[in-house]
């Protein structure tokens, strides 16, 4: 069945029983579409079946394919296509459009957006209000936060909640100014706001992550004595610190203190385990992790690889990044090709030139991404 067609069984009487099946077969095709302005086209034909105007997953996956791509005139064409609609007069459609808008940076259509909402009698709230100091942040205008979370409130008359505090704490993090993230909090307390987890992990991160592990230890000493329970994100935050500061045995013991509070560790508790192993350039460590990884059902991601294969060629285990190298293919990651070819060449090197022909083919076969590598011989 063509796009057409599928559109015409949407907009048909008939086809109101089955309707998700046919958005849903509907999505796929823009899922699968590869030609970036077909995906357009299709994506404003479809948008004319009201039902699938409430596919929020779609518009960010589409929206975030085309930022990829830098297509920003294209994002800026389906998204003021959709004013056309009566979804605009609700807030929360209006809110997707500034979300989307921001999380592509672009800022200007993100307020446009939200200053359009009074002429289509679509109320502005505390959650609007989020949605542009959100896109402020995504967009990186962090000096324009403090004048829209001073001036818009007043203007609305609304108050600010937690959610919009976590977003200025976020924004100041992400510009630096991590002593005054860390004073939104009293501002909070004084709104009678208390922090929540959210709030404390966007400060642990910053902390950890900007080489000031002492000031990252009395920011999860403040939220223990603000009864605020750490979670998996708290814990991954205090790891990054300890793997960053050379402190692997700590960020074991870290992982034993998880486990005894009943948190399991994720893929990137262990990703910062075994990074923190890399830099002490400990091989037998590195490996015993990945095992360890592996033996929970954790399953690897793009940056285990990316760590790992790079560190098991210089250290000369070759056998496990090539059992690796193949796994970046079965699992389609997209890794950088000259991390691969380097495996190809030390295999060649080191005489085992079946396994490196073995690399050079999953490349080219590989249906996601094909990789150019080539034997060092064939040069």
């Amino acid at each position: 069945m063509s796009f057409s067609q599928l559109l015409q069984r949407a907009f048909s009487t008939s086809a109101q029983a089955n309707g998700a099946a046919v958005i849903k077969s509907a999505s796929t095709h823009l899922y699968r579409e590869r030609n970036l302005k077909r995906l357009v086209e299709k994506f404003k034909k479809s948008s004319e079946v009201d039902r699938f105007r409430t596919k929020t997953g779609i518009y960010e996956d589409t929206v975030r394919r085309l930022a990829s791509a830098k297509r920003f005139k294209w994002i800026e064409e389906i998204l003021e296509d959709q004013k056309k609609y009566s979804d605009f007069s609700k807030e929360g459609f209006a809110v997707r459009l500034i979300s989307l808008y921001g999380k592509s940076g672009m800022f200007e259509n993100a307020q446009k957006v939200f200053d359009e909402m009074p002429t289509r009698n679509c109320k502005q709230t505390v959650l609007s209000f989020n949605a542009l100091l959100g896109a402020c942040v995504n967009s990186r205008k962090f000096d324009l936060v403090d004048g829209v979370f001073g001036e818009l409130p007043a203007k609305l008359a609304i108050e600010p909640d937690l959610v919009s505090y976590n977003t200025v704490i976020k924004a100041f993090c992400e510009k630096g100014s991590l002593d005054s993230a860390v004073s939104v909090l009293d501002e909070m307390e004084k709104k009678g706001l208390k922090p929540d987890v959210i709030s404390f992990n966007t400060l642990l991160n910053a902390f950890y992550g900007s080489d000031r592990f002492a000031d990252g230890d009395r920011i999860w000493d403040l939220m223990e004595k603000k009864f605020v329970v750490p979670d998996i994100r708290s814990y991954n935050a205090k790891l990054l610190g300890l793997a960053y500061n050379g402190k692997v045995n700590g960020a074991v013991d870290l992982i034993g203190e998880m486990k005894a509070k009943g948190i399991e560790p994720d893929v990137f508790s262990f990703n910062l385990v075994i990074e923190g192993f890399i830099k002490e350039g400990n091989l037998d460590g590195a490996k015993q992790w990945y095992s360890e990884m592996r033996k929970s059902e954790r399953v690897p991601n793009k940056t285990t690889f990316e760590k790992l294969i790079p560190f098991l060629r210089k250290q000369g285990d070759l056998d496990l990044a090539y059992e690796l190298s193949q796994e970046v293919f079965l699992r389609r990651f997209v890794l950088d090709v000259a991390l691969l070819q380097r495996v190809v060449d030390e295999l060649v090197k080191e005489s085992k030139v079946e396994e490196a022909k073995k690399l050079v083919e999953l490349g080219k076969n590989n249906d996601y991404r094909r990789y150019r590598l080539k034997l060092p011989l064939d040069n």
